[in-house]
Parts: C-alpha cells; structure tokens; sequence
C-alpha cells in the first residue's frame, strides 16, 4: 500500500477538538493498518516542557521521555499504540534544524529562506516520522487556527505536498464551530464560510468538513457549508457537544464517516471491532454518582488535568458508576469546605511553591478524616511532608524545592542526577520507568489489572526533579506509611501507602499513572480509588 496521509486542519476558534478529531479518525483505521500520529505545532519552543499549564494545558509524557502535547494523550487512548518524540513537531524544532543545516553548510551557499527551504525541512520531518514508524497512514494535525501567523509555514508545506501526490493518497479534513447566537437561536454558518475562503486563499481544498457546535448541523446548514465549500452535502458531517469524547467515534460512525475516508482513500472498509467494545462499555449502567475532587493550583484551566479527568472516566465506567469532577483551586484557600461534598479527591502535579502549605493542610484533612485520596508526583511528596510534620513530630520538615535551606529537614530532596543540572528543558527524569512493587494495596490493584509481572515488576511513566529522602523513608519503615515501590536500577521511592487499618485510600506514587489510562484499560490506582470511594 502507498503512503497515505490525513490532514486535519482547525478554523474559526482554537480548542474546538481537533486531537479528539485527528485520534477518533485514527480509531476507525488503526484496527488494520499502522496509524501514527504527528503534531505539528506553531510555537516556537521546543517542546511545551517549560510551558504554565494555564497557558498550553497538560504536558503529556511519552515512554521516550519526550514532553509532548496535551493531544497524545488523544492520540494513544484511540488510537492504540506508543508515540514517540520525533511526532511532535513545533516550529522551534524546524528552525532549530535549518539553523543546523546552515551551520553544516547543507544549503551549498544559497540564501535560506522561508519557501522553500522551512517548508522542504516541514515535509522531510514528516517523511522521517512515516518512514522511521513505518507507518502506513500518517494523521496530522496542524495546531492553532487557520489565519494564525504560526501555521502558515505548516499549510504551505502540505500545499505542496498535496500536489506531488496522488489525489486518494492525502485527505484533508477541516474541522471549524457553527455557533449559536443569544437571542436568535439560529446556527450561523458565516464563520465557517470565511474559515475555508482562508483556506482556499492558501491553496488548500478540503475534502471533508466536519461541524462542531452545541447542537447537530441542520439540513439547511449542511447544505449552505457544502454550497460554499464546494463539496458534496455527504462529506459535511456534525459532532455536537457531548458529555464524553468517547461517544464521538459512535456519533460519526453513524454518519458513515468511517465508510467514507476508507473509500475516498481507497483502502477497503472495514468496520471497527473496538467501536462494538467501546459502545458495551459506555453502556454500563452509571446508577451512582461519585464527586472527585482535584485539588491543585492549575484548576484555572482544566485541560492542566486532562489525562487525570480522562483516567478517572476510564475508572467509573469499568466500575458501573458516574465520575463528576469538582476542581479545587488551592491558590486562595485550602479547599476544605468544597471537600465536605466529595467521596474521594486527587492532589495531582505540580513546580514551585506556590499554594504548598495550603495543599499540606488540606492533606491533614483528608487524613485525619479518611477521605479516599490519591496522590501524584508532587502530591505524594506532600503527603510524605504532612506525614512527617504530623505524625512523625518534625514541624521543620519540607522540601528542597520549596526551601533551599531547610536540611536536614529535606523530606524532599534533589535527585542525584540532577545537582548538576544547568538548563531546565527537557532534563528532568522522564519517560518509562521500572519500579518493583512489594506486598500491599498498591502491588494487589497491579495484580488485579494484570500489569504486574511476577518479579513485582511494574512500568509507569514520570516526569520529575526531586525524590523522596531516602533517609526519611528510612523513618517511615515502623509507621503506619508504607513504602511500597522503589525504581529498579536507583531504588528511588515511587510509591507510597498508608495502612488499611488507618486510612481506606491513602495512596501516593512519584508517576503518572495517569498517562497509560484506556477506556478498556483503566490505569489500576485510579481503579483503586474510586473502588475505595464506592465503599465509602
């Protein structure tokens, strides 16, 4: 089979799905054939591992340690599969490498320039990724919006490549927003119109659109944006606002939207085995409601939690029961009272000292009142803290993060391969990481979802600095905190858990379970508390 790519572009307004888009249009080929992913993003960053959560969201972390987008998490939770760094793509990158090129004298003297010497490097770096994966269709999705200065570059180098190729071999999806205006409760189709008139400007003509908005596309709207995109009306197809993004492979399904790229590409259709799976699943009764609370200092922007948000949805419809999620913003308070209407809460990831001591108290009580709670990298070093300052008696205890001069009261310190680190990017301990489980809650939940091999060995990614003192977990071993996990080849601590007799869910882990949690196979601690808050 040749090389086959699909493009999907985004217009009107940022954040209107085109990862779930690119990733559920991924879920009906994947089953087939090998679908890799690539991002191409306008910043100019390398990657988004030193961006604020409250601009960019979730850094989403690869098993090759890469710090990609928040859309991988999409990518791999349809499409299957592991991505790799070389996907991710953004506009530092590509500079980066024409500088090298230049450097090394690769353009022969020539005057570098933006076409065709940026948009060439665009295409080769897309090669690459196809020919390195051996990938048999390439999804890629272009950040941003159409008429954004960042993306240019990017809708350039895809012209380009659109005219070398055959016509079946590259389709280009565009995915804009129909609103609704207050007070005339009409959908109004200009923004749509005006989005692909730029994009027929720059010398693209999509081949599908595909509508977001509140509500379905009516007759009438199909037929104005088919009449100005100069397409057939069956390739308009809707994706209104749903309660989960798990029900978008359904909903286009229903539109015969898988039958018709296979078509157009001419591949053979083949209905999706996984979509029967996933439909059994959704289906599961929700009868009871748990509230999760998260309680953390980016819950400004709730795409900072997104893979936590995705894990818990995994967990409540593998245990029949509907997650709703309360995000409490730790900046101003400790969050106490907003606790009071919830059955189990997560303290996820975090940099820097703010909002610190308010998270410590909120952890006192969600220990002292054994509240099922679940803490994640900085969230089980702030557990191991307020244990230490509480129960072990040792109110000077913090971390080197917070305080650089609070030895020997370090319960968090830096881990040794990064006392001689300079630059920030890109250089904390990331990726795939073996961790040895010993006997207690967290090892049976492993066991249970059969991700546990028989040496206790488990797998997790993570993304830190910092590690728990092996002196003060050296204190831990005649309390009631257990120490659970350590890595495999550092013997740092990865997970920790308090007695079943203290507390019902008082578990912590140094990873991000978070990041390898699928709709069929829910990531097992996120299993564990929402189990533990059903008992509640």
């Amino acid at each position: 089979m040749r090389k086959k790519y699909i493009i999907v572009t985004g217009g009107v307004i940022s954040g209107i799905g085109k990862g779930v888009t690119t990733a559920a249009t991924g879920f009906f080929l994947s089953e087939k054939y090998k679908v890799v992913p690539i991002k191409l993003d306008g910043y100019l960053n390398i990657d988004p591992g030193t961006m604020n959560p409250h601009e960019h969201g979730e850094v989403f972390v690869l098993s090759d340690g890469a710090e990609v987008d928040m859309d991988f998490g999409h990518y791999e939770r349809f499409i299957g599969g592991e991505c790799t760094g070389t996907q991710s793509i953004s506009m530092g990158k590509i500079y980066a490498g024409i500088l090298e090129k230049e450097r090394r004298g690769d353009f022969l003297g020539k005057t570098v320039q933006m076409i065709p010497h940026v948009t060439d490097h665009i295409v080769e770096r897309m090669e690459e990724v196809f020919n390195q994966t051996q990938a048999e269709i390439c999804m890629i999705e272009v950040g941003g919006t159409v008429g954004d200065i960042e993306v240019e570059l990017y809708l350039e180098a895809i012209r380009q490549m659109r005219r070398i190729k055959r016509k079946e071999d590259v389709l280009h999806i565009h995915l804009t927003y129909v609103p609704i205006p207050g007070g005339v409760h009409e959908q109004k189709t200009k923004p749509t119109q005006q989005s692909i008139n730029l994009l027929q400007s720059r010398g693209l003509f999509p081949d599908i659109i595909i509508a977001r908005g509140k509500a379905k596309l009516t007759k009438e709207s199909r037929e104005k944006i088919a009449l100005f995109s100069n397409l057939r009306k069956e390739r308009i197809f809707s994706i209104p606002d749903v309660p989960s993004i798990y029900e978008i492979p359904e909903i286009l399904a229903k539109q015969k939207f898988d039958s018709l790229i296979q078509g157009m590409m001419q591949i053979g259709y083949e209905k999706s085995d996984k979509l029967e799976i996933w439909k059994d699943t959704l289906a599961h009764s929700q009868d009871k409601n748990i509230n999760i609370g998260i309680v953390g200092k980016y819950t400004a922007l709730e795409d900072s939690y997104s893979s936590i948000a995705a894990s818990l949805i995994h967990a409540g419809h593998s245990l029949g029961v509907k997650v709703s999620i309360t995000f409490i913003n730790t900046r101003d308070t400790d969050g106490i009272g907003e606790l009071e209407n919830c059955e189990g809460c997560i303290i996820p990831g975090g940099f820097g000292d703010t909002a610190i001591e308010n998270m410590i108290t909120t952890l006192k009580f969600i220990r002292e009142n054994k509240i099922p709670c679940l803490g994640i990298c900085l969230g089980m070093q702030l557990m191991a803290i307020e244990f230490t300052r509480n129960v072990l008696g040792i109110p000077e205890a913090n971390s080197l993060e917070f305080n650089k001069k609070c030895q020997p009261y370090d319960v968090i310190t830096l881990l040794d391969s990064q006392k001689k680190v300079v630059n920030l990017g890109g250089t904390m301990r990331l990726g795939r990481q073996s961790s040895i489980l010993t006997d207690g809650k967290i090892r049976d939940l492993y066991k249970k979802a059969k991700r546990i091999k028989k040496s206790g060995t488990i797998h997790e990614r993570f993304r830190h600095r910092y590690e728990l003192n092996p002196d003060f977990a050296k204190k831990f071993e005649s309390t009631d905190m257990h120490i659970s996990g350590v890595s495999k080849k550092e013997g740092i601590v990865q997970f920790i858990e308090l007695d079943d007799s203290k507390h019902p869910f008082y578990v912590g882990t140094q990873s991000h379970p978070e990041l390898c949690s699928y709709l069929e196979n829910p990531a097992p601690l996120f299993m564990g508390l929402i189990a533990a808050c059903i008992k509640k």
